[in-house]
């Protein structure tokens, strides 16, 4: 008795018993001695989180009311010699609740077994219930892969810091010791408010608020749609939460062979977020949690990002069973940062969709900063936050697609937002620059710049699809597809740069009239343009 009380105190928080079929599932329901001590245990974990990341403005306040003095210091260990025994007996009581609930026990027994055996067959039974995922047994570590398999190895130690950032260098003792105050405060910045700012997503207020959304969001993906959730483990140990919806077995389509990927912003979660557009689409898809972000475990840094991207691919490669040229990523916002750093170590993916993404973080933070703190916002985002989306971008050789936002809120550099500061056609500019450089003269720049601020110009400067298209694969049949390709006036009799500009930004953007935050409709989830085979697969079957 002794040990199964103790393993009830300590177990995991059970939230509902998914059904799958016609029957729907049901929340868990605790009796009312579970119910007040997790009540207790509730409060108190968000007050110490709150405190926690409030903790510089919480020591100031404390300061000026002379609360480090002896008699302030002897009321805050009054206060918490209270809060601590308050725990304890909460979580006891929480801990005999649930053992006298025969449900909760059912559950506990078939955690503990699919701990212990590692069985495949009990791994499946969990997948009936919804609990705090610290305690989901592993499903795929980075470490799992054959040494000796065909297949794709992980990228090892190529997901490093110093690849993603940029360290200031110094030049000599004096300068770096002249510089130590700015690297201090940047320092602090980033690894206090700034990463809250970027990423809000990961804090413990944010996922509280948010829990019952996701608890909601993750009984639809399962119930309704068949998904399996997964825990991986990065190279840095961080646990990363993975649901995927696997439609390969299910409908005969050629939609369901092909993986998409999909990486949320800075406030999404899979459970909510922009997972829901390629499902609806009928492909098979993978959702996954930043770090800190919901069941996943760490700290969004860029590093970390990396790393959990890494596993994610290598899990869908050796564990699902899907090839690279079946695997498409899809991002939205600063997912985009994540899906370009996959794209570029993994070049033979098939595709990559970047919904209301920017180029580069830093022009963003700068406009968004008061003007003063300019120097400091760029040394913090480039030594530690280097989220530069178009640089990794440029190294992906393969088809990409970019959706646009008209009405984009938060990507864009203007007070008012203004189509033509959306940080989107930055991402589209450089892009091209990189893949048709002979092309991008400066004619064609100032086209280009007036077609992205105002879209009804194409007909403007009489561009021709098809002569386009053929223009394009008479050159590449010629010469290469690769990129950059290096097609230019010399090579064209029937269209001008500036005309051939303008159909390639139509074929890799399409614009979608709605804000940042607005769900993407599936008939808009298209797979890439190719200039080999002018695919261009929009919409539902």
């Amino acid at each position: 008795m002794a040990a199964s009380l103790r393993r009830c105190i300590f177990g995991p928080q059970l939230y509902r018993l998914h059904t799958y079929g016609e029957t729907q599932g049901h929340e868990y329901q605790p009796n009312i001695l579970e119910r007040q001590g997790n009540n207790v245990v509730r409060i108190i974990t968000f007050c110490w989180s709150f405190s926690y990341y409030s903790s510089p403005v919480l020591l100031a306040y404390l300061y000026r009311r002379n609360y480090f003095t002896y008699e302030g210091l002897t009321g805050i260990g009054k206060l918490i010699g209270f809060a601590l025994p308050a725990l304890a007996l909460a979580m006891c009581m929480r801990g005999f609740g649930r053992y006298t609930n025969s449900e909760y026990c059912s559950f506990l027994a078939i955690l503990e077994d699919a701990k212990e055996k590692n069985s495949n067959e009990l791994k499946n039974k969990l997948q009936y219930y919804d609990f705090e995922f610290s305690h989901w047994p592993p499903d795929f570590k980075w470490s799992d892969v054959n040494s000796d398999s065909s297949k794709v190895k992980p990228s090892v130690g190529s997901f490093t810091s110093s690849k993603i950032n940029r360290p200031v260098e110094y030049t000599s003792l004096l300068s770096r010791l002249a510089d130590l105050p700015l690297q201090f405060l940047s320092y602090m910045v980033v690894h206090t408010v700034g990463r809250m700012i970027i990423y809000p997503g990961h804090t413990p207020v944010f996922n509280t608020l948010v829990w019952p959304a996701l608890i909601e969001g993750r009984a639809k993906l399962f119930e309704k749609n068949g998904a399996v959730r997964s825990k991986l483990i990065a190279r840095d140990g961080n646990e990363i939460d993975v649901v995927v919806v696997d439609r390969r077995n299910k409908v005969e389509s050629s939609r369901n062979n092909k993986l998409v990927i999909c990486c949320e912003g800075n406030a999404g979660f899979y459970e909510v977020g922009c997972l829901v557009s390629p499902l609806q689409a009928r492909y098979s898809v993978l959702g996954w949690n930043h770090p800190g972000f919901g069941g996943s475990t760490g700290k969004p840094y860029p590093e970390n990002e990396a790393n959990a991207i890494d596993v994610v691919i290598q899990f869908a490669i050796h564990h699902l069973g899907f090839e690279l040229k079946d695997i498409v990523l899809f991002a939205w916002s600063i997912g985009g940062f994540t899906a370009s750093l996959a794209a570029e170590e993994y070049p033979d993916i098939g595709a990559v969709i970047l919904d209301a993404t920017f180029d580069d973080l830093l022009p963003l933070g700068i406009t968004k900063m008061p003007e003063f703190m300019g120097g400091l916002v760029e040394r913090s985002i480039r030594t530690y936050m280097n989220l530069n989306v178009v640089e990794h971008l440029c190294n992906y050789p393969g088809p990409i697609r970019l959706i646009r936002r008209s009405r984009d809120e938060v990507i864009t550099t203007s007070v008012i937002p203004d189509i033509a500061t959306n940080r989107a056609n930055d991402l589209l500019e450089i892009l091209l620059k990189h893949r048709y450089p002979n092309l991008m003269n400066e004619e064609a720049v100032k086209a280009l710049k007036q077609y992205l601020s105002q879209m009804s110009v194409y007909s403007t400067f009489e561009v021709d699809d098809a002569t386009c298209q053929h223009v394009l694969q008479s050159y590449v049949l010629k010469n290469s597809s690769k990129f950059p390709i290096l097609i230019g006036e010399e090579d064209l009799e029937f269209v001008t740069s500036a005309q051939l500009v303008i159909f390639l930004a139509g074929k890799y953007m399409i614009d979608f009239d709605a804000t940042h935050c607005t769900p993407l409709p599936p008939m808009l989830f298209m797979m890439p343009w190719s200039v080999e085979d002018d695919t261009f697969n929009a919409g539902l079957d």
